[in-house]
């Protein structure tokens, strides 16, 4: 092989090294926005939206849960889902196990799930009282708005969370770290303090940039001005190393919670958090991580009102899949509210069974080709 053929090679191969992030987003399609919707037991619930731009967004279901929180969680009702694309073939999402209508401080842990399409979840609630008996988390009085990243360093999915207890040792919120067991059904030993600014902090996010660096969102909860700020840094564990940032992040003066940042297919930084005494969400754009433009508000009304949530991009199979699971789901909803008088004999005779098989199909591993024979027997079903 000669010098010039290695030469083309090394350049080619040097370019695309360079690239690789648009290389990588171009199996991905459209964005997956998970949320729950309001304070209510009934909006305590896991959603789901997509979109193609990551700006609009359309409700799948038609707005209503995907995933039933009286199935996952101890105090029957989430909030503050997040999702993880894992490295492993998995989504992982973790939510806040919590009813607000019985306190703010009532939470007493939260939910582990992970997915390998979006739609069956293996799910396992964290009591930390009990999980932790004997010590200060025996004492908590919430465990709010975990979140996960992969710990490349460690080779380990990490759970990060706001943990304040009525003993003492935790009098603020401060935020906490623990890593996830093999299967993602419970923790390896306990948390550990990830940052501690002598003040409340909640609802922490972290994206890692371009040059490997850590971008730590949080909100001061405690502070007179409270508001999204930012430490930078090279370790996520050697938190008196990092550098917090000068200013807030938001492009408000509405008060603000639930930061969530991603990135778009074109390389740009989206910064979005919940407006939440205004009830809307909002969308910042940036190109540096550091400096975020508001860009635009979701609607006060609607069937899309999301509160605190994050999102990830997914590939065309995962959004057909959702869209074939949507029209499912539909059927369903549909076949099951129908009135006598609007069917025929036949369908009066078989709905039961129809339904069933519904049931038990959406209760199955999810695909493509399950729900096309699946659509094409409703559609035979209902032509009779």
């Amino acid at each position: 092989m000669g010098n010039g053929f290695k030469r083309i090679c090394a350049v080619v191969l040097a370019a695309m090294l360079s690239t690789g992030f648009a290389l990588a987003k171009d199996k991905y399609v459209a964005y997956l926005f998970t949320y729950f919707t309001g304070n209510s037991i009934e909006q305590e619930q896991i959603c789901y939206a997509t979109s193609v731009d990551g700006w609009n967004y359309k409700p799948l279901n038609n707005g209503h849960p995907v995933i039933a929180s009286d199935t996952i969680a101890h105090k029957k009702a989430v909030r503050d889902p997040h999702i993880l694309r894992g490295e492993d073939g998995w989504f992982y999402q973790v939510a806040t196990d919590m009813a607000c209508s019985q306190g703010w401080s009532s939470n007493r842990g939260l939910v582990l799930m992970r997915s390998r399409n979006l739609i069956n979840w293996e799910h396992h609630a964290i009591n930390f009282p009990s999980r932790y008996k004997g010590t200060m988390f025996q004492h908590v009085t919430r465990v709010w708005a975990p979140q996960t990243i992969y710990d490349k360093e460690k080779g380990k999915y990490m759970v990060y969370f706001s943990v304040m207890t009525n003993d003492g040792n935790c009098p603020y919120d401060r935020v906490y770290y623990v890593y996830a067991n093999e299967d993602f059904s419970d923790f390896e030993g306990e948390p550990q303090v990830l940052f501690d600014i002598g003040d409340a902090c909640i609802d922490t996010d972290i994206v890692m940039d371009d040059d490997g660096l850590y971008h730590i969102f949080f909100k001061t909860e405690g502070q007179k001005k409270k508001g999204i700020r930012q430490f930078v840094a090279k370790s996520l564990l050697n938190s008196e190393e990092w550098t917090l940032l000068d200013g807030y992040c938001q492009d408000t003066k509405e008060q603000v919670e639930g930061s969530g940042v991603f990135r778009l297919f074109d390389g740009t930084w989206v910064l979005m958090y919940d407006c939440y005494m205004n009830h809307h969400y909002q969308f910042c754009e940036s190109t540096d991580l550091k400096t975020f433009k508001q860009v635009t508000n979701t609607k006060t009304s609607g069937r899309f009102t999301p509160r605190h949530g994050t999102v990830i991009t997914i590939t065309q199979p995962e959004l057909d899949l959702l869209r074939a699971w949507e029209r499912i789901l539909a059927y369903e909803k549909d076949l099951r509210e129908r009135a006598i008088p609007t069917l025929s004999l036949y369908q009066i005779q078989n709905r039961k069974e129809m339904l069933e098989e519904i049931h038990e199909t959406l209760k199955r591993d999810a695909s493509l080709k399950a729900y096309a024979a699946l659509e094409q027997k409703i559609k035979l079903f209902l032509s009779k």
